[in-house]
């Protein structure tokens, strides 16, 4: 395995591996028993950074969620997990109610929100501080600085430690970073966006907004963390749900229609052949030493789906096949 340090402060900062494992459907869709072999073999392997969500996954149960967490926390106090291990969760999204939906109806960003949720996330996890909080989705109501103000008060009573953010414009991270060190309290240094190798036609009415998707990669997000090298990116959804290689997994049609979709894919299974790695290898290996590098945040249904993304942790591209995976258009 191989590892980085994001954050900054030496109170806070992590050191975590360069492959992510996702929870998100541990506790519904994937059961204790495999979720448990899977989180097992991960740490095994030397992986140290888990990530879930205070609402994963209410659209399996009709709940508000919660299910990862309850399921990450008996793994936990069951394997005797302590600080080896970085666990991420997110809050901000989950329904307000049991059975709804959270476009119109999450628990949202307000420092009243913020300090229910995490006090909830912890007691699930079982731990005394959180390592890694983000804000999970934006929230038009509740102005930027009293999300800033909450999530910080939480960092100085010592129940949260590195803070990050996912699915907001960069406009908006930029603005809350900034008053974030304008009052001398600590921001956001962790992003979590949709990113992989295919690119996403941008031009297409997102499920959020008209102008688009606000939790994807583009050209702004990725000057944005060029330009602010303390700041990490961590990838999900890296490999598009099995689009990569399965003919039941179709590739969603915005990156299925976009005019570079066949040059990429070509580029990625000359040098999947190349190199006798998976195509999705390829993928995790071109994120992982990106010029602009990503942490990839993998989820995985058993052992063997884990032990694919693993094995990518080794793969070396040699600069010529990341200069033609790069090129292709």
């Amino acid at each position: 395995m191989r590892y980085r340090t994001i954050g900054t402060d030496p109170a806070t900062r992590r050191e975590v591996s360069v492959l992510s494992l996702g929870a998100m459907l541990f506790g519904t869709a994937t059961d204790e028993t495999t979720a448990f072999a899977i989180l097992d073999r991960y740490v095994e392997a030397g992986g140290t950074f888990i990530d879930t969500s205070n609402n994963y996954a209410f659209w399996f149960t009709g709940s508000r969620g919660g299910e990862s967490e309850t399921v990450l926390g008996r793994w936990r106090r069951s394997r005797g997990i302590g600080d080896e291990v970085t666990i991420a969760t997110k809050l901000g999204a989950s329904p307000l109610a049991p059975g709804t939906g959270f476009v119109d109806n999450a628990e949202g960003l307000s420092a009243k929100s913020i300090r229910e949720a995490a006090e909830q996330s912890r007691e699930r996890l079982g731990m005394d501080r959180l390592d890694l909080l983000y804000a999970h989705i934006m929230d038009p109501d509740v102005a930027l600085q009293e999300t800033v103000e909450g999530f910080a008060g939480l960092v100085a009573e010592g129940t949260v430690g590195l803070l990050g953010v996912s699915n907001h414009w960069a406009w908006q991270v930029e603005r809350a970073r900034n008053l974030a060190a304008a009052a001398g309290l600590p921001g956001y240094e962790v992003l979590q966006y949709h990113h992989s190798y295919l690119r996403r036609r941008t031009d297409l009415p997102g499920r959020r907004t008209d102008e688009g998707e606000p939790g994807l990669v583009g050209g702004d997000l990725l000057s944005y963390v060029r330009a602010e090298p303390s700041l990490a990116l961590v990838a999900y959804s890296p490999l598009l749900a099995g689009g990569y290689v399965r003919a039941d997994k179709p590739l969603d049609p915005a990156v299925g229609d976009h005019p570079g979709t066949p040059a990429r894919l070509a580029a990625l299974r000359g040098v999947a052949e190349e190199t006798g790695a998976t195509v999705n290898q390829v993928v995790l290996a071109w994120l992982i030493g990106a010029e602009v590098p990503s942490i990839p945040l993998v989820g995985a249904s058993s052992v063997a789906q884990l032990e694919e993304s693993l094995a990518a942790v080794d793969l070396e591209l040699t600069e010529e096949q990341r200069a033609r995976l790069d090129a292709a258009r």
